[in-house]
Formats: structure tokens, sequence, C-alpha cells
């Protein structure tokens, strides 16, 4: 079927795009190639070109992973083949950015059918949650198809803002206080953050948490911002990154100063390249500066027993494979007080030990969390007051450089 590929109601281009499959089978009539998703113009010695491989990859990145938790029995039930034939059902709409579909010739414009101003259906959502109760008849009209990540996840509507939804998962189900724990962490050490709370569904936590995209700016992963270019011979992925903000107008080191540090104290394994990133501004195309830090649930050894509490065994990324390493990028803990942390392992220990938390962690776990968290924030200490310079092009340790493209 064919389409106009929008950013708002700038029109980009016009594709066509198998809907069985899910895939740009053809792009024609650029007509705002600045306004193309990131990363899609690639430069040639003659001038530049629009990659529709690359455009392909970003749209698939809009559809709901294959490894989401309980999408075999959700696209069953919603009489789907693919995750990737929910994505036009929705206009390709999201809650993260302002592009769409518009179907070709059609008079519809952005302010009628975007999710920032809409009202938009439950029904994906339920079924996604496993809260379903209809049997046909489903309103696809959802954000709810254009989520990524491996978690249960659902976009509601409350008192008019947008908020996201997310489960956790076994044995623990502990991502959504960890994100609770961050929170607290973040505003103590003065972090740009987006906060969350908890709520509960069928008596499973979940990490609920406002929008911070608006109908004005627009996330951009980091993933995406690193297609911007080929990495150089000399760079590594840390100092790739760096230098497209840079140049890009951006000084980001000292908000991955602050997302490295972070990381380290609750041990985050799951800081990949598609949950942090920048804002632009959606009508100019000025950016902004960085994403507030979001998704960091997937820490404090959210899936691992207290005897397995072990800090040599706890993956890293995105751009060392040990927090050790990854430290070593810091560039500045001037910035670092860390006896703001004081007292922390009782706010730790408040949210997991609250009474309905109690049926997922136990007091012992809960108390080996905060002890060890205790610890790196001791140790945390005494490599900032004893900080060094350090090599940041090397590539020793790095994360292989292909880790990031299996999240899209």
């Amino acid at each position: 079927m064919k389409y106009t590929l929008m950013h708002k109601n700038i029109a980009v281009a016009d594709v066509e795009i198998d809907e069985g499959l899910g895939v740009i089978t053809s792009i024609d009539n650029i007509s705002a190639k600045e306004h193309l998703p990131v990363g899609v113009v690639h430069q040639l010695h003659h001038g530049e070109t629009v990659d529709r491989y690359a455009l392909n990859h970003w749209w698939a990145g809009r559809s709901i992973p294959a490894s989401r938790m309980g999408i075999t029995d959700a696209l069953e039930a919603l009489g789907v083949s693919s995750t990737k034939q929910l994505i036009t059902k929705c206009l390709g709409l999201s809650l993260s950015d302002h592009y769409w579909l518009k179907p070709y010739d059609s008079n519809i414009t952005w302010e009628s059918v975007n999710f920032f101003d809409n009202d938009f259906s439950d029904d994906i959502g339920d079924v996604l949650f496993g809260t379903n109760t209809k049997d046909a008849g489903f309103d696809f009209v959802s954000p709810d198809n254009t989520s990524d990540g491996n978690l249960q996840k659902r976009w509601k509507i409350i008192d008019g803002k947008r908020y996201l939804l997310k489960s956790g998962s076994n044995p623990y189900c502990q991502q959504p206080f960890n994100e609770v724990i961050a929170t607290i962490i973040m505003k103590r050490l003065g972090i740009d953050h987006v906060p969350y709370t908890v709520s509960w569904i069928d008596d499973k936590p979940c990490s609920v948490c406002e929008d911070f995209v608006t109908k004005d700016t627009e996330l951009v992963s980091a993933w995406r911002v690193l297609q911007l270019r080929p990495k150089a011979n000399h760079e590594n992925e840390y100092l790739h990154y760096v230098s497209l903000c840079k140049e890009l107008g951006i000084d980001i080191v000292p908000d991955l100063d602050r997302m490295i540090v972070l990381d380290y104290i609750i041990a985050n394994e799951d800081r990949h390249f598609n949950n942090f990133g920048l804002l632009r501004n959606a009508n100019t195309l000025e950016w902004i500066g960085a994403a507030p830090i979001f998704d960091s649930g997937t820490s404090l050894w959210y899936n691992k027993t207290a005897s397995r509490f072990i800090a040599s065994n706890i993956i890293c990324k995105p751009f060392k494979k040990s927090h050790g390493e990854q430290l070593k990028l810091v560039s500045s803990y001037d910035w670092l007080d860390v006896s703001k942390l004081d007292g922390i392992e009782d706010e730790i220990l408040n949210v997991l030990c609250e009474d309905k938390a109690v049926c997922y962690v136990e007091a012992e776990r809960a108390k080996a969390i905060a002890a060890e968290v205790r610890k790196r924030i001791d140790a945390l200490e005494v490599i900032s007051a004893d900080h060094n310079s350090y090599d940041i092009s090397s590539s020793d340790g790095d994360v292989d450089d292909n880790t990031a493209a299996s999240y899209n």
C-alpha cells in the first residue's frame, strides 16, 4: 500500500509498504530530506543518498520486538501473524516522536490523529498485558503498536497525561522497584531523570512514568545518532558518540559522566544504545541536548539470588564490558557529592519491603541489595577521590561494535 511518510504536517517522502511483511519496498518523491529519520541519509562522494535498508531498519525498530513477553499469545488473540503488521494499523504513530504514515492522497492531518492530543484505544494494551476481555472487534489505534522493549508495557491516559506502564520479569518482578530506587538516587544527586512510581495490576508491580516527549520534542536514540556517519578508525563507541554529539552542537560528556556513575551504583546491566539519547525540537529540528535518564530497571541484581551478588560478574553496556572500566571514561567527578547518598539503604528497604513488594522480594534479599549498593557507593567515593585521567581512545574492553544493533 502507498503512503506518505509524514513528520507532523510535513510530507517527507512517498513510500510503498508490503503490509504482510511490514517492509518498505520503495521510496519516491523525497520532498523534505532534512526531515527524514536521523541516520537514513548517507554521504557519498557524489552527494547524499537515502538508504532504503537504513529506513527499513528504522521502521522495523518501531515495531514490538518478537522477544516481548507474552507476544505470541497477544498476536494470536489479535489475529495478526507479526508485530510488524501492527504498525500500519495505527499509521505508525508513536509517543516518542512525530513520524506517521498518511494514506496516499488522504487529507487527514497530524492534529487529527496524533496521540499527544487525541485519545487512543486501550484494546492493544489490554491484550499485551493479558487483561483483555474481548474476542474480536479490537481497536488498533494505539501507541502500544509502536512500543519497543522486551517487558510487557502499555500506554495509558491518566488525568489527560500520557503514562507508560511496564511490568517486571520472573523470578522477582524487581524492575519496577528498581526504577523507583534509581529515581531516588538521581534525585539526590541532581541528575536529570524521568521519575518513576510503582502501580499494581492484578497484584503484579508495574513501573509508571509520564511521557517526557511532548508534541514539540522528540527522542532520538543514541543508536540512531551513531548512524549519522561511520565510526572513524581512531574512534571507539564512546568517542564516536561524543564526536557526533559535538558535531550536532551538544557537549554530551557531562551527561554521560552522570549516566555512567548512576549505572555503576545500581549495577545496571542493560544501558544499551536504544535507552538513552538526545532530544530535538520536532518543529525546527534544532538539537536540545541529552534526554533525561530513563529505563534503569534491569539493575540491582534483578534476576540473581543474593548469593550471586558478585560485582565482577555484572554485565555492562554500552561502552565497556565492566563497570570498573566504564567508570574510567568519566571525565570529572566534581559534580558528585557522595554524602548526598547517606542513608540510601533505608530508602531502598522502604521500596523493596513495602507491603505488596515483599511478596516478590524477600526481606533478606532486600537487605543484601541495600548492602551491595552501599558497598558500591563507598567504592565510588574512593574512585572519585583518586580520579586520574584515562585514555578514552582505548578500545580495550569495548562492547562489540554490532551489539547495539540487536536492540532495535
